[in-house]
């Protein structure tokens, strides 16, 4: 196969992808997750007229400062004051508390001097608006948090607010890592003489933890297709197979090999750019593959670059490439040559 560039390699890793079937979570398991339906608000927020201060409720009309009221009643958060207040009367009310019906203002506590059951109004007292939230000022009952999107925070916090117990995601891929070559040793292990650390499948899987998926670390495969044919059975059940090494054209160049001997289809094997030409995608029975170079850079940089966007396709986001920026360069560099650097 020709080299592609990392567009059209952009455009066949997309068309290989499609989101995974929906699960239902809990909300308290929703954070990270990517809404896969668009969920509605059961109620309105706040659900009746709320105070937004310490203070005081009555009905100001004919009121100014110096005005006398008498204190009727108490209305707190989660405990309303079951009445209506009457012409110069006042509740004592709390922040977040039901104002109750009547009553359009509520003056702040410090604007007022009390004795006893009755308060004066100061100066102030009528100023600065209501200080009460409207029922459904937040949402109404149908407000609607779309899909797809990556639930943060915030967004679990509202679905909380909305009533919602129970959240549709889509479910999170199962990534297995197939680290391969016969020069690599686990971390806390003694390289031989001519071995290295494996540090990319943890590198990767960090990665992948971080977009929301679900890695499995496999165990080495070494440089013969026996030990790979082992290695991708181990992958049984994952959404999608990343190999990193072995996807070359060197005569111990063998992944793109043992994954044809499992019925492998290849979609593209080499991308024009610098690091990570050796790249391969393809399918393999119902999983899909990925074959990583195997340099630590290469495979990091094409962990941004390819990995991360065939995620999040995966969990029903829209296909984009990684992002770019584009910045004015302090020092003359050379030509590019064929190759995206």
């Amino acid at each position: 196969m020709s080299l592609i560039t990392v567009a059209q390699a952009l455009e066949h890793l997309f068309a290989l992808a499609a989101p995974l079937d929906i699960e239902e979570v809990p909300l308290a398991q929703a954070g990270g997750r990517v809404l896969a339906r668009d969920v509605l608000a059961g109620r309105d927020q706040p659900p009746f007229p709320a105070s937004a201060m310490d203070g005081y409720a009555f009905a100001p009309e004919g009121l100014s400062a110096g005005s006398v009221l008498q204190v009727v009643g108490e209305s707190a958060a989660g405990r309303r004051f079951a009445g209506r207040p009457g012409t110069n009367q006042a509740i004592r009310i709390f922040t977040g508390a039901p104002v109750p019906p009547g009553a359009a203002h509520v003056a702040l506590q410090e604007n007022v001097t009390r004795h006893g059951d009755t308060i004066t109004l100061g100066p102030d007292a009528l100023t600065g608006g209501s200080n009460i939230r409207a029922a459904g000022s937040d949402f109404r009952a149908g407000a609607r948090v779309a899909a797809p999107r990556r639930l943060r925070s915030a967004d679990v916090a509202l679905l909380a607010a909305m009533g919602v117990a129970r959240v549709p995601v889509t479910r999170a891929p199962i990534v297995a890592i197939l680290a391969t070559g016969d020069e690599l040793v686990q971390p806390g292990e003694v390289p031989g003489e001519d071995q290295i650390i494996a540090s990319n499948s943890y590198g990767l899987q960090a990665l992948l933890r971080d977009l929301g998926a679900r890695p499995r670390l496999l165990p080495i495969a070494r440089d013969s297709l026996l030990s790979l044919e082992a290695a991708f059975g181990l992958a049984a059940g994952a959404d999608l197979v990343v190999t990193i090494g072995g996807a070359s054209v060197g005569d111990h160049d063998l992944v793109a090999r043992a994954a044809a001997a499992r019925g492998a289809a290849l979609a593209f094997h080499r991308v024009a750019m610098r690091p990570g030409k050796p790249l391969m995608a393809g399918r393999m029975g119902g999983q899909l593959l990925l074959g990583l170079p195997g340099n630590p850079v290469s495979a990091m940089v094409c962990g941004q670059v390819f990995l991360a966007p065939l995620i999040r396709v995966l969990q029903g986001l829209p296909a984009a490439p990684a992002p770019r920026r584009a910045l004015p360069l302090a020092a003359d560099l050379p030509a590019n040559g064929p190759r995206e650097h």
